[in-house]
C-alpha cells in the first residue's frame, strides 16, 4: 500500500494529458510582526509544460481575507510575472511569482513590483543594465518560544566571535535547513550565489545575484518563499526581523550590491562616486523605504552606520555605502548599500537605487 510520502512524491509525468501544478505566489503585506514576510500561495492545474509566464492565465483570490480588499468587493487579480521550477513537487511543476491588481487593472497598494518594473523599463535605466547582488540575512527561531535555534531557552549562548562561517555542533545551528534551501533554490532556477553562517548564532545569510533589474526582486521573493516552505517542514520559524535579539548581538540586513554598465567600464569609479553622492542627498527617503524596525539595527555599532548619518568608504563595514578594494584598485566595479534591513522589499530597494542613481536630478 502506498505511503503518504509515496503519494506526495508521485511523478505526474506518468499522466498522459500533460497536467502540471502551478503554485501562484503573491505578497499579501510587507510587515508581519517585524518579520517582513507575508507571502501567500495557492495552486492550480494547468496544461504543461510552461516556459513563459505569458502562457499562464490570470487568477484571483479573496483579498478581504488578506487585508487587501473590502468584503463587498473582495476580488484581487493575480498577474503571473516570473516562473521557477518547483523543488517541492518537481517534474514540470512550477512556482509562479505574481503581482496583484484590482479587477479594473490598477495595481493595489501592496504591489511594489509595478512601480519597480516601470523604473527598470525606462530607456535610460535599461541602457545601463543594472546588476544587483543581494545578501539576505535571516534568523531561525524555535517554533514555540520565538528564540533562536541553538540558544538555551530563556538564556544566552557565549558572546559573538566563534559563530561566523563556523562549523561544529556548538557553533552552527540549522545547517540542514540552510543547505536544503541552497539546493532547492538552485533547482528552482533562482540565481543563488552562496550561503554562510552569520555573526549571531542561529543567523544565516544567502546571496542572490548578479541579477538584472526586476529579476533581482523576483528571485529574492521566491527564495524567501522557498525558505518559508522548508522551515515549515523542519518545524522552525523564519524571522527577517532586523534586530531579533536586543543587546550586544548583530542585527540582520539585506546588503544590496549594485553596478551599472557605466560603473563596470573603464572610468567607472568616477560614476560610482557621483552615484554615491546622489544617494547621500536622498538618504532620508531611502531609509524610510529600507525596512521596518531598521532604527533598532542601524545604531553605528555591529557593522552599521548610524541611521541618521550617511557616509561611505573603501572596505568600511561601518559605512552606509561600502566600496570594495578591488573596485578602487581597478577604477571600476560596484558598491554595496549596507542600509537595507533584512525585511526590506527588494522591489522597492532595487527600483529606488536605480531611480536615484540614474534618473534623479537634484533641483
Amino acid at each position: 500500500m502506498a505511503s503518504l510520502t509515496d503519494l506526495v512524491n508521485l511523478n505526474l509525468s506518468d499522466c498522459t494529458d500533460n497536467k502540471i501544478v502551478a503554485e501562484y505566489i503573491w505578497l499579501a503585506s510587507l510587515w508581519v510582526g517585524g518579520s517582513g514576510i507575508d507571502l501567500r500561495s495557492k495552486a492550480r492545474t494547468v496544461k504543461g509544460p510552461i516556459t513563459s509566464p505569458s502562457q499562464l492565465p490570470k487568477w484571483n483570490y479573496d483579498g478581504s481575507s488578506t487585508g487587501q480588499a473590502p468584503g463587498e468587493d473582495s476580488e484581487v487579480i493575480l498577474y503571473p510575472q516570473a516562473i521557477f521550477k518547483d523543488p517541492f513537487r518537481r517534474g514540470d511543476n512550477i512556482l509562479v511569482m505574481c503581482d496583484c491588481y484590482t479587477p479594473q487593472g490598477e495595481p493595489i497598494p501592496t504591489n511594489k513590483r509595478y512601480n519597480a518594473a516601470k523604473i527598470f523599463s525606462h530607456p535610460d535605466v535599461a541602457a545601463e543594465v543594472p546588476w544587483y547582488g543581494i545578501e539576505q540575512e535571516y534568523t531561525l527561531l524555535q517554533k514555540d518560544v520565538s528564540w533562536p535555534i541553538g540558544w538555551p531557552v530563556g538564556g544566552y549562548p557565549g558572546p559573538q566571535g566563534p559563530y561566523y562561517c563556523a562549523a561544529g555542533a556548538d557553533k552552527a545551528f540549522g545547517r540542514d535547513v540552510v543547505d536544503a534551501h541552497y539546493k532547492a533554490c538552485l533547482y528552482a532556477g533562482v540565481n543563488i550565489s552562496g550561503i554562510n553562517g552569520e555573526v549571531m548564532p542561529g543567523q544565516w545569510e544567502f546571496q542572490v545575484g548578479p541579477s538584472v533589474g526586476i529579476s533581482a526582486g523576483d528571485e529574492i521573493w521566491v527564495a524567501r518563499y522557498i525558505l518559508e516552505r522548508i522551515t515549515e517542514v523542519a518545524g522552525v520559524v523564519l524571522s527577517l526581523d532586523p534586530k531579533p535579539i536586543k543587546g550586544d548581538w548583530n542585527g540582520a540586513g539585506a546588503h544590496t550590491n549594485y553596478s551599472t554598465k557605466s560603473m563596470r567600464e573603464p572610468g567607472g569609479y568616477e560614476v560610482i562616486k557621483k552615484a554615491i553622492e546622489k544617494l547621500g542627498k536622498r538618504h532620508k527617503e531611502h531609509i524610510a523605504a529600507y525596512g521596518e524596525g531598521n532604527e533598532r539595527r542601524l545604531t553605528g555599532r555591529h557593522e552599521t552606520a548610524d541611521i541618521n548619518t550617511f557616509k561611505w568608504g573603501v572596505a568600511n563595514r561601518g559605512a552606509s555605502i561600502r566600496v570594495g578594494r578591488d573596485t578602487e584598485k581597478e577604477g571600476k566595479g560596484y558598491f554595496e548599500d549596507r542600509r537595507p534591513a533584512s525585511n526590506m522589499d527588494p522591489y522597492v530597494v532595487t527600483g529606488m537605487i536605480a531611480e536615484t542613481t540614474i534618473l534623479w536630478k537634484e533641483n
